[in-house]
């Protein structure tokens, strides 16, 4: 009878067992190759965003000065001129570690840092803010979602004090997963909207749930790496001038852009222009963009949230600012005097609070080659960008003491659009 009642229950609770053994024994931290972290510097999918121990991994490699650039779908824009292609063409003493892609914005960032803070800690960062992230309502629910982790929200639980900030996150948080999401995590997050302690009982829960979920983590990240490395990168690197020099690049970005972007008077990538716009009809696009404002946006609250955990560990972050195509917005109406009001109201935020780092090529979306879509740098763009990035994270230096100001959480400043008198509110 015991060996029947083995046959049938043994198998199941081998498999428990095994389970348990992969789930909580402690495994190699230091497991992946230098390839495995080049590729997942450029990987640019949502496996990769999520995973922690890849990008633990790479950031604390004390050979390989990995830079974390955050951004959204800029990055996928690799040219030649890409900062990973010139990176790696000219042997920089960094490499661009991209976190971002479409969807990508500021809540959807603070949110991946928390599995990397330590690794952030006195660092340097490259952050691109783009203005078309500030609509009215922010991030799209759909795009947050798709992106966040359980694992972020057990290590983000894990630092939480309950502060002004944990708040405003964790509110944020349950508006964008829906009223219908269910869970032990779920709960928690409510109880810190509504600032009420953590018992302990939940703090166990949030220890086990973050023991578990960092140990599926580590151990299926190893299959989680694409190749735009080989594909991507490395061929490009063998078009650039052999000798570094501005002027050189710049030549070479005029002489590439000038042959593929011949189908339109846009300056657009060849290839965007007819697979993106042509397919709609061009004569339809026209003043389709007239209604857009980017001053009065959640988003401006999201953002201070990232800049809350970059003052907090302490990292030198350069900003950067693009522009969008002055030609294609002139077509589809895009006002570019409200595109300005929006810049203006970032750079307060960032420039009142120390964050002094900031590169603005908000109205350099006109120049020749400078974008290579409707609201993407290429060619020169590239340059331009380099050439602000390249002797910052060359030349490394301290963060300097930010002044932190959560008024920047209200809504009155989310609603608020800016002229002198106003802006002085907020010192």
């Amino acid at each position: 009878m015991k060996k029947r009642l083995w046959q049938i229950f043994g198998p199941v609770i081998v498999a428990f067992l095994a389970l348990l053994i992969l789930l909580f024994a402690p495994l190699n931290y230091s497991h992946f190759s230098v390839k495995d972290e080049k590729k997942a510097a450029v990987a640019l999918n949502s496996i990769t965003f999520k995973n922690q121990q890849l990008k633990k991994q790479a950031l604390s490699d004390k050979k390989t000065r990995y830079v974390p650039f955050f951004g959204s779908s800029e990055w996928e824009r690799m040219d030649q001129f890409h900062p990973s292609v010139l990176a790696n063409k000219y042997h920089r003493n960094y490499w661009p570690f991209l976190l971002g892609r479409r969807g990508t914005q500021s809540l959807t960032q603070y949110f991946a840092m928390q599995t990397i803070l330590p690794e952030l800690k006195n660092k340097q960062a490259v952050f691109v803010i783009s203005p078309q992230w500030f609509v009215k309502k922010g991030v799209d629910p759909a795009e947050f979602n798709y992106y966040f982790s359980n694992l972020q929200g057990t290590e983000w639980l894990d630092s939480n004090t309950n502060s002004r900030a944990d708040r405003y996150a964790a509110d944020r948080l349950l508006k964008l997963q829906g009223e219908d999401k269910k869970g032990i995590l779920t709960n928690i997050y409510k109880r810190v909207a509504e600032r009420k302690s953590l018992t302990k009982q939940e703090k166990w829960e949030i220890y086990l749930e973050k023991v578990v979920l960092e140990h599926e983590d580590q151990l299926f990240s190893r299959f989680q790496v694409n190749d735009n490395y080989d594909r991507r990168i490395l061929p490009r690197t063998k078009y650039l001038p052999r000798q570094f020099s501005y002027r050189n690049l710049t030549r070479s970005a005029n002489r590439v852009a000038a042959r593929q972007t011949t189908n339109n008077r846009f300056g657009i990538l060849n290839r965007f222009y007819s697979g993106r716009i042509k397919p709609f009809g061009l004569k339809r696009l026209k003043g389709a963009q007239r209604n857009i404002s980017y001053v009065q946006s959640t988003e401006y609250s999201d953002f201070q949230l990232v800049l809350n955990e970059f003052a907090k560990l302490k990292v030198n972050v350069m900003f950067v600012i693009p522009p969008v195509n002055r030609k294609w917005a002139a077509y589809t109406g895009l006002d570019l005097n409200n595109y300005q009001e929006a810049v203006k109201k970032i750079k307060y935020q960032l420039k009142s609070q120390s964050f002094n780092n900031v590169v603005d090529l908000s109205k350099d979306g006109g120049k020749p080659h400078f974008m290579q879509d409707t609201i993407h740098l290429g060619w020169c763009g590239w340059i331009a960008f380099d050439k602000k990035v390249n002797p910052f994270l060359s030349h490394p230096t301290k963060a300097p003491k930010y002044k932190i100001n959560n008024n920047f959480l209200s809504k009155k400043w989310q609603r608020l659009k800016p002229n002198n008198a106003n802006l002085k509110e907020f010192k």
